[in-house]
C-alpha cells in the first residue's frame, strides 16, 4: 500500500498544473496523517525531498491547506514542517501554534529572525521551554512579553522572573500577567508591592503567603534604599540643620523659599521645601524636579503656597535646569492649569502616599498616558 501510494505521489509531481499541484499536497497531507502507516527512511525521503521542492512553488492557498493539515501530524518530515513555520504568517501560524514537531531550536532562530506575529504565535504555544521563553524575552516586544506572561503553559526561569518583575516597575502591562502566575515567587511578588496599583496590591494580599505588616515593611526598606543611593552633595547636612531649626521656630514661609531659591541656595531651598512637606530630602528632590512639573505643583499646593509663589519658584527652577523643564514651552501654563484644579487637601493625599511609596506620582503619570477607551 505505501509503495502504491508513493508511485502515486511521482506521478502527481510530473503534473505541472496547478491542480496537480493541489493533488500532491493534499494527498501528501493525507499520507502524513495516517499514523497507522510506517514509513521506510527511504520512502519518507522521497516524500521529503518531492515537498521540499515543491513547498515554495505552490500557490499560497495550497500551501496554507498543507500547513493546516501537518500542524497536528506526528508523522510530517521535520524539514517540511520547518519550511512552513518561516513561512509568511497566515500560512505559519497553525504549525507554529500546534506542531510538536518543531524543536526548541527552530523556534528560537524563528523568533530571531521571523516577524512579530510569528514570535506572538510562539509565546502563545500549549507549551513553551525556558530557552524559548529567554528567546522571547530577549526581544523586548512589550506585546510578546505579555504574551508569554499569560500563557501558563510557558516555563520562566527564575532568573528571567525577576528580571521582568523589575521590569513591570516602568512597563505596566507587564504586573497583572506576572501577579497572575502560578510560578512567580512570593518575595518577587512583594517586591512588586512597591509599585503597582491599589488593586494588584490587594491582590498580591489575597494571592501570595505574605502580611500587610511585612509589605509596609518592605515598601519603607524600598524607599530607605532609595534614599541610601541618592548622591549625598555636599552642603545638606547644613540645609537639612537650618531647615529643621526654621521649622522649630515656625519661621519657614512660602516668601523664605522664594528667597532662598532667588540667592541661588539650592540644597537649602530642597532642604526646606522637604521639611515643609515632612518627606527625606532626597524624595522631596525627585519629587520637585519631576519632568512633567507634576512634583512640585502638589508639593506646593499641599504647602498653601500661593500662585504667585509658585510661579515664581517654577521659572526659577526652569532656568536652574534649562535642559528639562524648559524643553517644553507650554510646560509653565500646564502646570498652572494643574495648580488651579487641584485642591490642597488632595495635595496633601498625595504627599502622604509619597511617604510611603515614592513610585506613587510615576504610576500615575503613566495611568494617565494610557489610551484610554
Amino acid at each position: 500500500m505505501i509503495a502504491t501510494d508513493v508511485r502515486k505521489l511521482v506521478d502527481l509531481a510530473r503534473d505541472k498544473s496547478s491542480q496537480g499541484r493541489a493533488s500532491l499536497v493534499t494527498a501528501i497531507g493525507d499520507l502524513m496523517e495516517d499514523s497507522g502507516r510506517i514509513l521506510t527512511l527511504q520512502e519518507k525521503a522521497l516524500m521529503n525531498d518531492i515537498l521540499k521542492k515543491l513547498i515554495q512553488d505552490v500557490a499560497r492557498p495550497i500551501r496554507k491547506a498543507l500547513a493546516d493539515k501537518l500542524a497536528q501530524s506526528h508523522n510530517a518530515p521535520h524539514e517540511v514542517v520547518s519550511l512552513l513555520a518561516n513561512d509568511e504568517f497566515d500560512i505559519a501560524s497553525p504549525v507554529l501554534l500546534k506542531s510538536d514537531l518543531l524543536s526548541d531550536e527552530d523556534l528560537v532562530e524563528i523568533v530571531r529572525h521571523r516577524t512579530l506575529s510569528h514570535r506572538l504565535a510562539i509565546a502563545m504555544r500549549r507549551s513553551v521551554s525556558t530557552l524559548v521563553s529567554d528567546a522571547l524575552v530577549g526581544t523586548n516586544s512589550v506585546d510578546v512579553i505579555k504574551a508569554l506572561l499569560e500563557n501558563h503553559g510557558a516555563q520562566i526561569t527564575d532568573a528571567t522572573m525577576a528580571y521582568l518583575v523589575q521590569q513591570s516597575e516602568s512597563v505596566d502591562e507587564f504586573q497583572e500577567p506576572l501577579l497572575r502566575r502560578n510560578d512567580l515567587p512570593a518575595d518577587l511578588s512583594k517586591k512588586m508591592y512597591v509599585w503597582v496599583s491599589a488593586a494588584l496590591r490587594q491582590y498580591i494580599v489575597e494571592h501570595f503567603p505574605v502580611d500587610k505588616a511585612e509589605l509596609d515593611l518592605t515598601v519603607a526598606r524600598v524607599t530607605d534604599d532609595i534614599a541610601a543611593h541618592d548622591d549625598v552633595r555636599r552642603g545638606d547636612d547644613a540645609a537639612m540643620a537650618l531647615a529643621e531649626q526654621l521649622a522649630r521656630r515656625n519661621e519657614l514661609t512660602a516668601d523664605m523659599l522664594v528667597k532662598t531659591l532667588r540667592r541661588g541656595e539650592i540644597a537649602l531651598f530642597e532642604a526646606m521645601l522637604a521639611q515643609m512637606l515632612s518627606l527625606r530630602p532626597q524624595v522631596a528632590r525627585k519629587l520637585i524636579y519631576e519632568d512633567g512639573g507634576e512634583g512640585l505643583v502638589i508639593g506646593c499646593r499641599a504647602c498653601n503656597i500661593n500662585r504667585t509663589d509658585f510661579t515664581a519658584l517654577f521659572l526659577m527652577l526652569q532656568r536652574a535646569r534649562p535642559n528639562e523643564l524648559a524643553n517644553n514651552p507650554y510646560q509653565l501654563s500646564r502646570s498652572m492649569e494643574m495648580f488651579d484644579r487641584l485642591k490642597p487637601d488632595t495635595a496633601r493625599k498625595v504627599v502622604e502616599r509619597w511617604k510611603i511609596n515614592p513610585y506613587f506620582l510615576k504610576s500615575i503619570r503613566r495611568l494617565e498616558q494610557r489610551p484610554r477607551g
